[in-house]
């Protein structure tokens, strides 16, 4: 299993609560959540990936079972990973669910890649 199922209903939940429109993708081996065309968080096997306002970053990196997220082997500022310890209870997920939310009207959507004609 490339990522927790469970994890991924969970995520997807909070967002239907909230009424917030999301596409999912299964993308870098795991399920990532987009809002308005911009990665928000996804699912990486039993970890949750959350991109936060880099200001916090580093504050939020010294809190239980947060860390950097590492995908490329270097520190991707404002992308974190969270593990059971930051995201076992549902307020605990529902916070930095809300990190990553609020960060994505500021975050930048991904160049398009044009696609080659032959």
């Amino acid at each position: 299993m490339a990522y927790n199922e469970f994890l991924v209903d969970r995520v997807a939940q909070f967002f239907r609560e909230k009424s917030i429109h999301f596409n999912a993708k299964k993308m870098f081996g795991g399920f990532v959540f987009m809002i308005d065309n911009k990665m928000c968080v996804g699912v990486m096997k039993d970890q949750i990936m959350a991109r936060i306002n880099p200001d916090i970053f580093e504050k939020s990196i010294l809190k239980e079972g947060c860390k950097p997220m590492d995908f490329t082997g270097k520190k991707m500022k404002g992308f974190v990973y969270l593990s059971d310890e930051a995201i076992d209870l549902e307020d605990d997920l529902h916070y930095w669910l809300q990190l990553a939310l609020d960060f994505n009207p500021l975050a930048k959507a991904s160049k398009k890649r044009k696609s080659s004609k032959s």
